[in-house]
């Protein structure tokens, strides 16, 4: 048990330290596996690849043509063109408004927030030197739309972390629908309303835009973007094509791909370029997740991984707590809401098979749970995504992150324990 809880300390401290998990999660996996017992060489090219080449394998279609549809709908301008667009609906006064929503609507129609990042970033920059709000708080309105409700909470998101409890509770991305949308009300209307009241406490402390080193002037002013409702399509067909009509998400997200292509012949010479970056991202964060998931092969089976189970569905109250406590942990621990989940899914989605049968709880409610408890102590400082977005953004953790952990840790936490509340009482 032991060298368990130091594994996964080290993992934290690796991965904090900026150590990429592709070669922190072995060593983390080392650790186990000597305190517990095991024969190194074996758990390492038996075990721990065991584990991370069965989760490559069972979503690595989805990673790439995600990646690809990502860059796709950056390189075409269809990604900048809706932002745009929102942004003068809403207006240039409602900066973080503008940001949250456009963030929002990309990944719930099925962007990687890292492509999110890159595509709103310089869009976000113009409309908050027009409304003259500080830049300290981007970073945060960019999480709240990329980064916490579209990804965990509204249903039928085709985030994967949405998706990932589909495979061990074979549930759909729609799953918990009701405690889905309370929850992304929740988180959207809270996050908003804090970022809004920073905004007044930084104006008033006379923290205003100052426009950040080398980009003293607006980027690509005279591009010309696509249609905005020529853009919206690929989106539409990703969300109705998941949910609507029920097709398998890689079936989809290839039709999205195509959408883009034909829509944007004048584009040709950039798509070899764009998939071929696509794709190649695609590797390293499927690499990286599953990394985090060889890892938990590796803990599942030292011997002291049986007393751990009993100990964390051993903890008192209803059994969505104990899933709750577990996903988060993990999450926490591997700094990524995709890794957590695939760890604790692959070693606790049996019991709580069980238990959603014998409980009357249904287990949609348990991939909800377990998908909004994947999204709270995920972006704690070391996640990569949240170092990526301050790296993107010219911005650091101490100026921040304060803001970050608000809307993406605290108000997703409190919300987690508030609709888990609900679904006792049979609200879900």
């Amino acid at each position: 048990m032991f060298g368990i809880i130091m594994g996964l300390m080290t993992l934290m401290a690796l991965a904090f330290k900026g150590i990429s998990i592709i070669w922190a999660a072995p060593i983390a996996a080392t650790i186990v596996a000597l305190t517990g017992g095991l024969d190194l060489l074996d758990a390492f090219t038996s075990t721990y690849m065991s584990g991370l080449v069965s989760f490559m394998q069972s979503w690595f279609p989805v990673f790439m043509l995600s990646a690809i549809f990502g860059k796709l709908m950056e390189v075409t301008g269809m990604a900048k063109a809706i932002a745009i667009k929102l942004s003068e609906i809403i207006g240039k006064e409602k900066a973080i408004l503008a940001v949250v929503i456009s963030c929002a609507l990309l990944t719930y129609g099925g962007i990687s927030m890292f492509v999110v990042v890159f595509a709103i970033y310089p869009i976000a920059l113009s409309l908050f030197k027009e409304a003259n709000i500080s830049r300290r708080i981007l970073p945060a309105a960019i999480t709240l739309g990329a980064f916490t409700f579209t990804m965990t909470a509204l249903p039928g998101t085709p985030q994967i972390q949405n998706l990932i409890p589909t495979s061990y509770f074979h549930t759909t991305a729609t799953a918990a629908p009701i405690m889905g949308l309370i929850t992304s009300a929740i988180i959207a209307v809270s996050g908003y309303a804090y970022l809004r009241w920073r905004q007044k406490q930084l104006t008033a402390s006379g923290e205003v835009f100052v426009a950040p080193q080398g980009r003293e002037k607006d980027d690509e002013a005279d591009e010309k973007l696509p249609n905005f409702w020529l853009a919206l399509l690929p989106l539409i067909t990703v969300i109705l094509g998941l949910n609507a009509l029920g097709w398998n998400i890689v079936v989809v997200v290839l039709i999205a791909n195509l959408l883009i292509l034909i829509l944007n012949p004048s584009k040709f010479r950039d798509f070899v370029k764009a998939i071929n970056a696509g794709a190649s991202g695609s590797v390293e964060a499927i690499v990286n997740t599953s990394a985090a998931v060889g890892f938990g092969a590796v803990v599942r089976n030292v011997p002291a991984f049986e007393e751990l189970i009993d100990l964390l569905i051993g903890i008192p109250g209803n059994p969505l707590i104990s899933l709750a406590v577990s996903v988060n942990l993990v999450a926490g621990a591997t700094g990524s809401a995709s890794g957590g989940l695939g760890i604790a899914l692959g070693a606790l989605s049996e019991h709580y098979i069980q238990v959603a049968t014998t409980s009357g709880i249904p287990i949609d409610v348990f991939h909800r749970v377990a998908v909004l408890a994947s999204g709270t102590l995920d972006t704690l400082p070391h996640n990569g995504a949240i170092i990526t977005l301050l790296i993107i953004t010219g911005m650091t953790h101490k100026e921040s992150y304060k803001d970050i952990g608000m809307v993406t840790i605290l108000i997703p936490m409190l919300t987690l324990i508030f609709v888990i509340g609900l679904a006792i009482l049979g609200i879900h």
